[in-house]
């Protein structure tokens, strides 16, 4: 019995990290580090700028505060500067882990809307920040 739990640690122990790498590798299919001048950004009437947003949620929770800042961003911006906003407040607030992936599908949801659907453009951002969450926002709408 102590072999068999022996030798279950040992594949564990070689198979685990190779999953976990191809896992988050497979999900981060490009990372545009320059942005493409061919780009446009276009700011939908409804968008509101960051102060805005700020003043109007004093009262609610914080990581719905940080989920309406952050999609407030991508529209302004573009979905790799949100996901890098919430790369950030999760290493400032290591409290808000819990809400990472539900934040992180969030935007990639608003990423393929900003996109007018196009689920390929949207999917352009993808990193892996919260796992492959902001990937599996893209692929729910698409």
């Amino acid at each position: 019995m102590n072999q068999v739990a022996r030798r279950l640690g040992k594949t564990l122990a070689l198979v685990l990290p190779v999953v976990l790498v191809l896992s988050g590798t497979l999900a981060v299919t490009r990372v545009p580090w320059v942005a493409s001048s061919s780009e446009a950004q276009i700011l939908t009437a409804s968008a509101k700028s960051q102060a805005e947003v700020a003043a109007n949620d004093t009262t609610r929770a914080p990581q719905e505060v940080l989920r309406r800042r952050l999609l407030a961003e991508l529209q302004q911006k573009d979905p790799g500067t949100a996901l890098t906003g919430l790369q950030v407040a999760m290493a400032e607030h290591p409290s808000l882990a819990r809400y990472c992936s539900s934040i992180a599908r969030s935007l990639g949801r608003a990423a393929v809307a900003k996109y007018a659907g196009s689920v390929r453009r949207a999917q352009k951002w993808s990193r892996p920040v919260c796992d492959t969450a902001f990937a599996t926002g893209v692929a729910s709408v698409g």
